[in-house]
């Protein structure tokens, strides 16, 4: 039988401004572990450290821009565009325009705080 999620869970932000994160699928809202899927809303100006995280992540941007770096340099992904990150690659997220940007963030496996290996500050 089907099993409707009623409402996402805001879970803890990292970065230098406060970023909204509302999993609707995943460890602490549904109890997957095997994929999370998230809302991202990040401000303009927001990043965050540097990660190899042990899972792929795809993000779609519904609003604004996402800024990727990476060891091989960086990208824009823009509304209506997508990333795919894979798990132990180096990346780095944040939004530099004014507007900042909102996306969904697919993880697999589900996202887990101790699964993201962020660089220390």
């Amino acid at each position: 039988m089907p099993r409707k999620i009623e409402a996402p869970t805001v879970v803890p932000a990292v970065g230098t401004k406060p970023k909204i994160i509302e999993e609707y699928v995943g460890r602490v809202n549904s109890g997957h572990a095997d994929v999370s899927v998230a809302r991202m809303q990040s401000p303009g100006g927001w990043t965050e450290p540097g990660q190899r995280p042990d899972f792929d992540e795809i993000t779609v941007v519904l609003k604004g821009t996402l800024r990727v770096e990476h060891l091989g340099g960086l990208m824009e992904v823009h509304a209506g565009q997508a990333v795919v990150t894979t798990k132990g690659e180096w990346i780095r997220y944040s939004t530099p325009d004014a507007g900042g940007a909102e996306y969904v963030a697919i993880c697999i496996p589900a996202f887990a705080p101790e699964t993201v290996h962020r660089d220390e500050q």
